[in-house]
């Protein structure tokens, strides 16, 4: 027994003597490789850094300008749908009752065989004036850029039926919570430049979540730092696919020069395209710093897939979009700035494997570091890489290097989700390394394979989720806002409120049992700034049957009187605001999607006695 013990441990010797010969042998040039591309990285700091000093020392012409002091352009905000009949609802009811801007309307794309999500528009359109559907003429799902297209040709109906013209459009998806001072900013822009990008950031979530807790690092870094550094240096700078307005004069230069095509439909990422078509016709681009307001970041937001394989699926057909397609498009064509930003947007062709494989060796490293503690022996990597004369001053560069980069990263996740959210940055970014490198060899994978046979490449939707309601209140106009400038009071009936308001009622209550406002009154200004309908119900339109169908426990704790049934939804009266927590516990007793509608308190105590 103790021959094969000695046996196997000569055996498990020679294999780790093998695997530190290989990793001494890799670790030099993949650290030299690292470290060039850490250089790459750090030059963006430098830049942005130069900038903010040149900006300290120089007053900024326009930077008194007001976003809400101008005339307002009208403005076409445009939303493409596929299977988005769970999302658009809520998605729309939201961003009508926070964007605080007046001069726009909705269009939004959806395919004649989507008919859940055709039947959720059509209800929009009958609640909100300011909501239009546009029905592709052939099946989908095709490309996003695709449904763009014919949400255009629909907006060019609309301007010939209603006699008016639309200044600028702005893309959005269905899952966006558009910023209430996103589209004042735009109009601020819009002015100057043809094309302006609204940053684009990810809801915060849960530790735990770390696959979209990646998301929350990288778009951190990307909007504070990649975004900015492209226009300093006179790059094109792409769109983010949301939050993009676009000037009406660029729009038709577009369709001048691509066949009426203003979004290209072969291509993934039909967004990225627009930023370098849009550059290269001249026209005038602008990424918009992130900057604080009363309601937050003004930024769309977002969820991002928290799956992994539902990131790795969206992330390849970003990298085959912008790194394979583009490349075949375009080439290296374009000034040294703008070919400087096409090597950085591709070598995560190269540079996201080699991270995960990094990455792998230091794991590899530690093992074998662990197998020489565990039998009593000297470690032997450190033996074999002292035969490499660069390896400690380039080793301990590279590793100063990374240091610092991931500091850069904390600070600017740091800046918008907080320190507890940015300690976890260096643990997130092994996860991030292997999407990365994930999804570039499955991108050159799928692209190789569809050049060799010849075949398109296939758009792959992400599936989309909107945020709960407890996650959209930041954007919610305070009920004082909407009771002031709807007319009901006056600022200074409002300011004696509040300063006479006692504790523990709600201001709306305490309007009311002032007399200065009536309960309609009251409901009429929650409906516009919760967007959930309001009124009273006829006795007539409720179903008994259809009123007794949830337990009398569950009306009475929650307040809440089913009425009717249509189309998979169950309508339900309320007097007070639906939350998060009341559309979970009534969830437990149905399938049906619930949809709410305001209903004063004396009015829902007549239903409820006449039908309980």
């Amino acid at each position: 027994m103790k021959r094969v013990f000695l046996s196997s441990g000569h055996y498990v010797r020679e294999v780790v003597s093998l695997i530190d010969s290989c990793l001494a042998a890799l670790i030099v040039p993949a650290a030299l490789a690292a470290l060039v591309s850490g250089l790459d990285d750090l030059c963006i700091y430098v830049v942005c850094l130069f900038d903010w000093l040149r900006r300290m020392g120089a007053s900024v012409a326009g930077a008194t300008d007001r976003p809400d002091a101008l005339p307002e352009r009208r403005m076409a905000i445009f939303v493409p749908c596929w299977h988005e009949s769970a999302v658009i609802g809520p998605m729309v009811e939201h961003n009508v009752a926070a964007i605080r801007y007046q001069a726009y309307d909705v269009f939004i794309g959806a395919y004649p065989n989507d008919e859940p999500t055709i039947a959720a528009v059509r209800e929009l359109e009958q609640r909100f004036e300011r909501v239009h559907l546009a029905i592709c003429p052939h099946d989908g799902p095709t490309s996003k850029a695709d449904c763009l297209n014919w949400v255009y040709q629909r907006m060019l109906l609309h301007e010939e039926a209603a006699n008016v013209r639309f200044d600028v459009v702005v893309t959005h998806d269905a899952e966006d919570l558009i910023h209430p001072e996103s589209l004042r900013t735009t109009n601020l822009h819009i002015r100057k430049y043809d094309m302006v990008q609204i940053p684009v950031l990810p809801l915060a979530t849960p530790l735990w979540m770390i696959t979209h807790g990646v998301y929350c690092d990288e778009f951190a870094e990307f909007q504070l730092k990649d975004m900015l550094a492209r226009g300093i240096m006179g790059s094109f700078i792409p769109s983010n696919g949301v939050g993009t307005g676009y000037s009406r004069d660029a729009l038709e230069r577009l369709a001048e020069t691509e066949s009426n095509r203003i979004f290209d439909p072969a291509c993934l990422t039909e967004d990225y395209e627009n930023g370098i078509r849009l550059h290269r016709l001249g026209c005038r681009q602008i990424f918009v710093p992130l900057r604080k307001s009363k309601s937050g970041f003004v930024a769309t937001r977002e969820f991002f897939p928290s799956h992994v394989h539902a990131a790795i699926r969206q992330r390849t057909r970003w990298v085959t979009g912008i790194a394979l397609q583009t490349w075949e498009r375009h080439g290296w064509r374009g000034r040294a700035a703008s070919v400087y930003w096409l090597w950085r947007d591709r070598k995560g062709l190269i540079g996201s494997p080699l991270s995960f494989g990094l990455n792998i060796l230091f794991m590899v490293g530690v093992a074998t570091w662990a197998q020489a503690w565990w039998m009593g022996e000297a470690w032997g990597l450190p033996q074999r890489l002292s035969q490499h004369p660069a390896y400690p001053m380039l080793t301990s560069a590279t590793f100063a290097l990374q240091v610092l980069l991931t500091a850069g990263r904390m600070a600017a996740v740091s800046h918008i989700y907080g320190w507890q959210f940015a300690l976890g940055v260096p643990f997130r970014t092994v996860w991030a390394n292997y999407m990365n490198a994930s999804s570039a060899c499955r991108a050159v994978a799928d692209y190789a394979g569809a050049r060799i046979r010849h075949q398109p490449l296939v758009w792959v939707k992400t599936e989309h989720a909107y945020p709960s309601r407890t996650a959209l209140c930041a954007h919610k106009r305070l009920l004082g806002e909407v009771l002031v400038g709807s007319g009901y009071i006056d600022a200074a009936q409002l300011d004696f409120a509040l300063s006479t308001q006692p504790v523990g009622m709600r201001i709306g209550e305490y309007l009311v049992q002032s007399r200065m406002i009536s309960a309609d009154d009251l409901y009429e200004a929650l409906s516009l700034q919760q967007s959930v309908p309001a009124g009273r119900i006829p006795p007539i339109e409720i179903s008994p049957r259809v009123a007794r169908s949830l337990p009398r426990e569950v009306v009475r704790q929650w307040k809440v009187l089913p009425y009717r049934v249509s189309a998979g939804n169950l309508f339900l009266a309320s007097p007070e605001i639906p939350t998060d927590e009341m559309s979970l516990a009534i969830g437990a007793f149905t399938r049906m999607s619930l949809r709410f509608q305001l209903v004063t308190p004396a009015h829902f105590e007549e239903l409820t006695q006449a039908f309980l």
